[in-house]
């Protein structure tokens, strides 16, 4: 089975405009995330999707796998939609599960890429999977740059949000605190017919892709990990993901080459 990753990156974040290319650790941001997705057995290869001249050249001198791509996506998927079929072109050799991976994920390891694309591998029916984790504080739980996510007893999804759900207004205060992990396997067809989908309106009021699938009365499953994860989305959250990145023995396999 071909399964590629592909990293959609690009300089003009409209929150941290330049992102990709912040040093953790002297090294850019987006280099520890292709440097850790690619240590997944799983993956044929793995690929950055940018239209960015700067992050391409990175890519090259590091030794990374750089698709460029137009500079007109607003979503990731599209991004990663035009890179696969680039990558399918070059290669002469169709995909079968696309992983995309966010770019601002930079303490992602190697088995959450498995996790995620395991239940995809044991039932033929799932088209595509989250990663999720628990929140450890309500300061998280509440915070918009992170989007939350409540699951059925089948461990769909039934909503994404940047609101926290469920509600701890009734008295509980022990509701699940569950949040996405932009580690998205897609079924390769599915990626491509997912993008031709009219965006819906929960999708636009949440700025959650996911809501489209969910809104077309589809399936998102979710896969819960236990690694503790941040996603870079301020200059505040990369000081503190360098702080937990101090002495990452995964960082250590690949930073001389970054």
């Amino acid at each position: 089975m071909n399964i590629i990753a592909i990293i959609p990156a690009r300089m003009g974040s409209s929150r941290y405009p330049g992102k990709p290319l912040a040093l953790i650790h002297g090294v850019p941001m987006v280099g520890h995330v292709a440097f850790r997705t690619r240590q997944s057995s799983l993956l044929s290869a793995t690929y950055v999707a940018t239209c960015d001249d700067i992050i391409a050249n990175y890519c090259e001198d590091a030794g990374l796998e750089c698709v460029m791509t137009g500079d007109h996506h607003v979503r990731c998927s599209t991004r990663t939609a035009e890179a696969l079929l680039k990558i399918e072109e070059a290669t002469g050799r169709k995909a079968d599960i696309v992983v995309m991976v966010q770019g601002d994920e930079p303490m992602i390891t190697p088995d959450m890429i498995d996790a995620a694309v395991e239940p995809m591998l044991k039932d033929p029916s799932i088209n595509v999977v989250n990663l999720m984790a628990e929140m450890q504080t309500v300061e998280e739980f509440e915070d918009p740059n992170e989007v939350k996510v409540v699951v059925d007893r089948h461990m769909d999804a039934l909503y994404f949000s940047r609101e926290p759900i469920p509600s701890r207004k009734k008295g509980s205060d022990k509701v699940p605190m569950r949040k996405q992990v932009c580690i998205i396997p897609f079924r390769r067809d599915y990626l491509l017919r997912f993008n031709e989908m009219e965006e819906s309106p929960l999708e636009i009021y949440e700025s959650v892709d996911m809501m489209r699938i969910l809104e077309y009365g589809e399936k998102v499953r979710m896969v819960p990990t236990d690694k503790r994860t941040y996603s870079v989305d301020t200059p505040e959250d990369l000081a503190r993901v360098e702080r937990l990145m101090t002495g990452d023995a995964l960082m250590k396999t690949y930073s001389k080459q970054a």
